[in-house]
């Protein structure tokens, strides 16, 4: 895995985002491209050894386009330059969480997990629920010693403790929450440092596999929007 081609590749198009570099530079985006797919692959194996409900995933099939849509956004550039995959048990969905990286240049690479889509309702009432009914569940996996080591919950939140819920729950602080998930930050030199970011990849998502699974156990009965 060649990840300073990836990071040459995407720092060249942030720096020349538009359509006329990118036609222009095929073939530079397909070496990087299938770098990124090279380490989805390793990452696939690895996070299987913990986690065996990913290990029937397509690496091509976990990426997400490089393409903008730019419809409704201020910033017209074309292009999102990074390489992103979600690892999970249905592939990309955001449903059930899994195991999330983005790699790109200058500091902007992470490894992720839980629930980023807070456009959706459904999901974000059965976690709530799930966390009013499981708050001592919900500590034990917040507080252990590893998951502390790498992370504090992100996300989205209402000002206060939503309708129908206790402003006195043990867990109301996230109960006000719209979507629960973690990032990881890790930066150029590391990514370039193939086998040690390998490892510490794994290292990370092992350590967030059981707020995945809390989540996931939140989310057993949801369906994504039909279109």
């Amino acid at each position: 895995m060649n990840a300073k081609l990836m990071l040459d590749y995407l720092s060249s198009l942030s720096a020349n985002n538009n359509r006329e570099w990118y036609h222009g530079h095929k073939q530079e985006y397909k070496q990087a491209a299938e770098e990124f797919e090279k380490l989805v692959q390793e990452l696939i194996y690895g996070i299987g050894e913990f986690d065996a409900s990913v290990l029937h995933n397509n690496p091509k099939e976990l990426t997400f386009k490089l393409v903008r849509d730019t419809r409704f956004s201020h910033d017209k550039s074309p292009y999102n330059p990074s390489f992103r995959a979600h690892i999970a048990p249905r592939g990309k969905l955001p449903v059930p969480v899994g195991y999330y990286l983005m790699i790109k240049p200058c500091g902007g690479t992470f490894l992720g997990g839980g629930l980023f889509a807070d456009m959706f309702s459904n999901a974000t009432a059965l976690v709530r629920e799930y966390i009013a009914a499981h708050p001592d569940e919900w500590n034990e996996v917040i507080s252990a010693a590893e998951f502390k080591k790498y992370f504090t919950v992100k996300g989205t939140a209402l000002k206060n403790v939503p309708a129908g819920f206790d402003k006195e729950h043990p867990q109301a602080e996230y109960l006000k929450y719209k979507s629960w998930y973690l990032e990881y930050s890790v930066t150029d030199e590391e990514v370039c440092d193939g086998e040690n970011f390998l490892r510490k990849s794994l290292e990370v998502f092992k350590a967030m596999k059981p707020f995945n699974d809390y989540l996931n156990r939140a989310l057993k009965d949801f369906a994504m929007p039909t279109r």
